[in-house]
């Protein structure tokens, strides 16, 4: 249902954008968003976005994460600027339809000091 890419190694300082690809159209979702799991802590919300239009971020990451979509694509991503050892982690794409949940496979993204 979701296909996450982009992760990699970037230096602390550097940037990386994810995607999610969807198995349907963007709009058939009534809240989208990306988590993170760093290593030995739970999953946290990293950013959330509603139907609304609205992205509301956690605190540690406004200002230089950006969440977007691409309806023609089907497809949601995930900027990352400014990036800190900090936010070393798997990301996952979290897609809610009704009460139901799907997550992505998560990609691993590090990041150097």
């Amino acid at each position: 249902q979701l296909v996450e890419s982009g992760g990699g190694l970037v230096q602390a300082g550097g940037s990386l954008r994810l995607s999610c690809a969807l198995s349907e159209s963007i709009y058939a979702f009534d809240v989208m968003g990306w988590y993170r799991q760093a290593p030995g802590k739970e999953r946290e919300l990293v950013v959330m976005f509603t139907s609304a239009g609205r992205a509301d971020y956690v605190d540690p990451v406004k200002g230089r994460f950006a969440f977007s979509t691409d309806a023609a694509k089907n497809t949601v991503y995930l900027v990352m600027n400014r990036l800190k050892p900090e936010d070393t982690g798997v990301y996952y794409c979290n897609a809610q339809q009704g009460s139901t949940n799907y997550w992505g496979q998560g990609t691993l993204v590090t990041v150097s000091s």
